[in-house]
């Protein structure tokens, strides 16, 4: 006759109730999943109703939704189980739909709201304490740790090209058609005053600027050559140079001795003259 398998006893934080979990039969020390009942204020987009939503801490990252759900069905019907990386408020997470564009891979312990069709589903996965370690991973329905799962993990990563290109192709469509709705919606209410009587203009009407050719380009190379081409030719000789060079020094020379004569005419007119 087997003996009866040891009842492990763990510590709890106050107001916990620890459940001692295996995943595998061959394994040794169990895990130790937290529990107690969420109780929150319940808000109008409160996805995690009190008195029939059990908050879970120390969920390993191999741990999914589905385990979690197979776990607890024995004690009621689960409605929903939610896994979070850290606890928050119960607002509805958006489902993606994508599978290549995710976000990333929980590599740490994370917390889950299991939620109960009835408040009974609560008070009896806390009682589940009283019972020996509770085996998650099964034949029919194994959770894949250790080398398993790396390796898994490598077979989901390779991405097959043919059902990307057509989750590609899905989302351009998509996204056309909505581009097309709001061009057509802006061309609608384009023009028609709002309710303060303002008239949106945008720059639509705009004739938008055509690119240029090969042609144009190159006719836009040629002025410039030719531009460049008379500044180099208007002092094309030294000589010129150095002409230039003195007429700009003359100039220079005689401004100065204009200056310095208007100085003088000003400095004769400031002298003090009583008589």
């Amino acid at each position: 006759m087997a003996a009866a398998e040891p009842r492990v006893a763990a510590t709890a934080p106050p107001g916990y109730t620890a459940l001692a979990v295996k995943f595998g039969a061959r394994q040794r020390s169990p895990h130790c999943l937290l529990v107690k009942e969420h109780r929150v204020r319940e808000g109008p987009a409160d996805t995690h109703p009190p008195q029939r939503t059990l908050f879970v801490l120390n969920v390993p990252p191999y741990c999914g939704s589905e385990a979690l759900s197979r776990l607890f069905a024995r004690c009621g019907a689960v409605q929903a189980v939610d896994l979070r990386d850290k606890p928050g408020p119960g607002e509805k997470a958006e489902k993606g739909t994508s599978k290549f564009f995710t976000d990333r891979t929980a590599t740490g312990f994370r917390v889950a709201y299991v939620v109960f069709r009835k408040p009974s589903g609560v008070q009896a996965a806390k009682a589940l304490s009283q019972e020996g370690p509770l085996l998650i991973s099964t034949d029919s329905h194994p959770v894949k740790t250790g080398i398993s799962k790396w390796i898994a993990r490598y077979a989901e990563s390779v991405v097959d090209q043919e059902e990307l290109k057509a989750e590609v192709d899905a989302y351009m469509q998509d996204y056309d058609k909505k581009v097309a709705e709001e061009e057509a919606k802006a061309a609608k209410e384009e023009g028609v005053p709002d309710e303060e009587g303002w008239v949106k203009v945008t720059r639509k009407g705009r004739k938008p600027g055509l690119p240029r050719t090969e042609a144009a380009n190159l006719r836009v190379l040629e002025r410039e050559k030719r531009k460049r081409a008379r500044k180099e030719l208007l002092n094309f000789y030294a000589w010129q140079h150095r002409e230039t060079k003195r007429e700009h020094i003359a100039q220079l020379r005689k401004k100065f001795e204009e200056d310095k004569q208007r100085i003088a005419l000003m400095r004769a007119q400031r002298k003090f003259r009583p008589y």
